[in-house]
């Protein structure tokens, strides 16, 4: 990957970098292998959990960039196999598995972030359609997105079991965004607002705008921020990320930089964490697909994976030395190493902060009295 517009997201919108990256993407769609464990009749290939993760295993071993990516994919995608109906599924999850729709997330609030039931949006029943109004924020990509999947509240009375998940087209009247400005100079963060949005109450027959029952979103939201927290995890460990060590030689080779011994002490320590990890991730996967998960297990991969991947980006700064301070020029892509660096500050905040993890991990896995 060498720079954002190798990132193919799909939607109504998107366009190709060029003949390869077409080619490529529309190669792996046809074979189901945008989404290869999800069934055939939803635009998967199929494949069982085995056969899933060896091809995720030789896709890194060559070097193969995922053909799609996608909060579809990541985490809509596996909300809907659980609490959607067949309607639902036939519709929104071809369309993700063939890239035809791109999806952002409405759930954040200003003031309702890691308290996220006392958020606010709602959305008045006018019989056919509800009538929403509110404001989301950090809601990535929002203004690039086609639809979005958010949280609403439709009864006041109850903080839990008044909320309802919600689908809509962000093309709709009403809806607005605006970029959020990063340290990193980038801004894939969105305010977005809903100014009496007018939501239908079904897209067809057997297809409603929201997910599970009314007023019963919660359950959905939750499910959801477990393979939310799964995919921000990713981004610290795995084969993607275990080879920093030996990648940091190669660059030393090339450009006859020599590594400070403590540095290349940490990167091999980096390394064996990283392994650690993979194997932890791999071990949780496969207790939750046989049904003998701990829910707050992916509390413990987000947290672990985005420490992680701080780590790595630390080491990467080091290892480049002044050079990855540069910010503009052609040699290092436009400061990616630095901006890249600064944006992973936010990793131990998005998904829910590092320390509600670590209150969930103390209080659900290891089962301390509260303070």
């Amino acid at each position: 990957m060498r720079d954002d517009d190798d990132v193919y997201w799909g939607g109504r919108s998107a366009s190709f970098k060029n003949d390869a990256q077409k080619a490529w993407f529309e190669a792996a769609r046809d074979k189901g292998y945008t989404v290869p464990s999800w069934p055939k009749e939803y635009g998967g290939a199929g494949l069982s959990a085995a056969e899933a993760k060896i091809l995720r295993q030789e896709m890194a071993r060559i070097g193969a960039r995922p053909p799609l990516s996608s909060f579809g994919i990541w985490m809509l995608g596996p909300a809907l196999l659980q609490f959607g109906t067949e309607g639902q599924k036939q519709r929104f999850l071809n369309e993700i598995a063939r890239g035809e729709i791109r999806w952002c997330q409405g759930y954040s609030e200003p003031g309702s972030g890691s308290d996220l039931v006392s958020m606010q949006t709602f959305g008045e029943d006018k019989g056919d359609h509800w009538v929403v109004n509110g404001q989301k924020i950090w809601t990535s990509y929002a203004d690039k997105a086609d639809w979005i999947f958010c949280l609403v509240r439709t009864d006041k009375n109850d903080k839990y079991r008044g909320i309802t998940f919600m689908l809509f087209d962000m093309a709709s009247e009403g809806v607005s965004t605006k970029p959020i400005l990063l340290i990193s100079g980038n801004s894939p963060f969105c305010e977005t607002f809903m100014d009496n949005v007018a939501v239908p109450k079904s897209y067809g027959e057997d297809c409603p705008a929201h997910v599970g029952e009314v007023n019963r979103g919660w359950d959905v939201a939750k499910y959801l921020l477990g393979h939310e927290r799964e995919m921000i995890s990713g981004m610290g460990g795995g084969e993607r990320t275990a080879a920093i060590g030996a990648a940091m030689k190669r660059h030393a080779a090339r450009t006859g930089d020599q590594l400070d011994p403590v540095l290349r002490a940490e990167l091999a320590m980096f390394d064996v964490d990283a392994l650690a990890f993979t194997a932890m991730s791999e071990k949780f996967m496969d207790e939750m697909k046989a049904g003998k998960g701990h829910p707050a297990q992916p509390n413990m991969m987000k947290y672990v994976g985005t420490e992680l991947n701080k780590r790595r980006h630390e080491l990467m700064m080091s290892a480049g030395g002044s050079r990855s301070l540069e910010w503009d020029s052609d040699q290092t892509s436009g400061g990616k190493p630095s901006r890249n660096w600064l944006r992973t500050k936010a990793n131990s905040i998005e998904g829910g902060t590092s320390e509600v993890m670590l209150n969930v991990i103390s209080k659900r896995i290891l089962e301390l009295p509260g303070g």
